[in-house]
């Protein structure tokens, strides 16, 4: 199919998908094709998004052509039956007149220093202007150079095997989100992105790693097949860090552990949580009474509190109960807090009382220690160990992204204000996202500010979720770079399609993925739509990206997505 016409077209406008008359064999295109309109000094490039069956004459539609003489059942299928593509257009590219003719030079003087770029389309072909599908050339044209810095495969075109590029520059400045039903190859595929983005070391990255897949070696769940950790290809650059002292990771013993003070924990944090602590209406009230009593020491103070009663002698030698000085309801009592509603949170807090990497005095800074690795260009996986709960994962979160937000918007004022050293990127990865990013929650939380406005300040989020129509749909519409595997169910097709042209005709597409191993690309580091077979997670990977190998050659890439021996 390299380079061969296979058709031409016959309509459609810029408010609606080109029409195409199929002049091949209709099996031998695909719904997600790349191909290109050639007209003139231009080329526009589009994607097939349909297929239609169309007859100039009904009747012969509806009688069986096996009956037919085999020229004429070929004639009939060739002018009389025919097969129409739906072609979004995506971009456009001024190719300038022949080479070989007298007004290329004139087009290149004109042109000057200026390179065309592909730009959004703003006019239409002609009638019967040719397609072609789409060539190495091409895709390069669009998506980059596989071999040029910055540029990162992510996958193949599924006819021909070309490779796809990621722009990691443009990824990195905008929050982005891989995307996937449970089983898809979620976490395979979020690898293969932070692989990316740690040998691009243009930013830093925070993996936020609930379930400890991404630091250490671990074993695929379906295939029992071994799966490499980043801490084993990138030794000095990624940071292990455990939640709480003595934690391990799979055995294995971490960098160093993460241990919350308790003077770090404010009112705020608490609040994020009152789904997961079942808080009641009067909680806030309380918070903001404890912490007006003992400003940043509440929390250890609330925590040291006892639910006794004394027995004291009153007036007329009766003995009565009353609170022990030190307990819930005598700082209640003498602070005019409800003392029912400050021993409820107090019951509720236990939770977070008994946990192991809260403690008063932490043997070290380790927040600081986390801001400084990833300020000093290395990266950090946080892996929670045993402590794997909504709540664990809610609080310690959010608490860390909170300190990190203050921390970056400091160097970046500072760097803008009085000519400091620019802050270094920074990518906080995010698992299970609509846990923290859901209508609820957002609000409240420091995702939600990072998502919204934090790129200014060098932040941005990778939120890697198998629900996103649960994620709040304002941090859904900042979202940049859409990496998508097959969703089944069609509220979630819809929020990773929200806000982006064309959605309608990429519903579709979307739905109709391979479970495995294909994706859509979406959004502001590609330049159009496009559905790619995903690079596999193993050792040829691993070879290609830090054996200093160029991209595959087509051969390989094409045994790779089972064409030929």
């Amino acid at each position: 199919m390299e380079n061969k016409i296979i058709g031409y077209v016959v309509g459609g406008g810029l408010k609606e998908s080109f029409r195409v008359r199929l002049t091949v064999d209709p099996l031998t295109v695909q719904e997600g094709a790349f191909v290109v309109i050639e007209s003139g000094d231009y080329h526009f490039y589009g994607l097939v998004t349909d297929m239609q069956l169309g007859a100039t004459d009904d009747r012969f539609a509806d009688e069986k052509s096996d009956r037919l003489p085999a020229v004429l059942a070929k004639a009939l299928h060739g002018q009389t039956l025919y097969t129409n593509l739906e072609v979004l257009p995506a971009l456009m590219l001024e190719r300038g007149p022949d080479p070989a003719s007298a007004e290329y030079d004139i087009w290149v003087k004109k042109l000057g220093d200026k390179v065309p770029h592909p730009i959004p389309v703003k006019t239409i072909p002609p009638h019967h202007s040719q397609v072609r599908m789409a060539n190495e050339g091409d895709i390069a044209e669009i998506f980059g150079d596989p071999n040029a810095d910055g540029k990162f495969i992510i996958g193949y075109t599924r006819e021909q095997g070309h490779p796809v590029c990621i722009d990691m520059e443009k990824f990195v400045q905008r929050s982005s989100g891989v995307f996937g039903a449970t089983g898809t190859g979620k976490s395979f595929l979020t690898r293969l992105v932070l692989a990316g983005l740690m040998h691009y070391n243009k930013a830093s990255v925070l993996v936020l790693d609930m379930h400890n897949e991404y630091g250490f070696d671990d074993v695929a769940s379906d295939t029992k097949q071994p799966v490499t950790g980043l801490k084993t290809k990138f030794k000095s650059k990624v940071r292990i860090v455990g939640l709480g002292a003595g934690a391990t990771i799979r055995g294995q013993v971490p960098d160093f552990n993460l241990e919350i003070s308790t003077g770090d924990i404010s009112t705020a944090d608490i609040e994020t949580l009152s789904r997961e602590l079942n808080l009641k209406e009067t909680t806030p009230t309380t918070l903001n009474a404890l912490y007006g009593t003992f400003k940043s020491e509440w929390f250890a103070r609330f925590k040291a509190m006892n639910r006794e009663e004394v027995e004291i002698e009153d007036e007329k030698g009766k003995i009565k109960k009353v609170p022990h000085p030190d307990s819930v309801a005598a700082w209640a009592d003498a602070h005019g807090a409800n003392v029912m509603a400050a021993e409820a949170l107090h019951d509720k807090l236990r939770r977070l009382f008994n946990t192991a990497y809260i403690v008063e005095k932490p043997a070290a800074d380790s927040v600081k220690n986390i801001i400084d690795a990833l300020e000093n260009g290395q990266h950090v996986v946080l892996s929670y160990g045993d402590c794997e709960s909504d709540l664990d994962y809610l609080l310690v979160s959010n608490l860390l992204t909170r300190k990190i937000r203050a921390a970056w918007e400091k160097k970046t004022n500072e760097f803008r204000t009085h000519g400091k050293s620019e802050p270094r990127p920074l990518v906080i990865v995010v698992e299970e996202a609509h846990k923290l990013l859901n209508r609820e929650m957002a609000a409240q939380t420091t995702f939600a500010t990072i998502a919204r406005e934090l790129r200014k300040y060098y932040v941005t989020l990778l939120i890697v979720d198998q629900r996103p129509s649960q994620i709040y749909d304002e941090v859904m519409s900042q979202l940049g770079t859409r990496i998508s595997g097959w969703l089944g169910d069609d509220l979630d097709i819809q929020a990773v399609l929200s806000g982006l042209s064309g959605r309608d005709a990429l519903r579709g597409m979307l739905a109709r993925l391979q479970p495995k191993e294909e994706v859509l690309l979406l959004g502001w580091g590609v330049p159009m739509p496009l559905p790619v077979k995903s690079r596999r997670y193993d050792d040829a990977f691993w070879k290609e990206l830090l054996g200093g190998k160029g991209k595959k050659s087509e051969a390989e890439s094409m045994k790779e997505l089972g064409f030929g021996g």
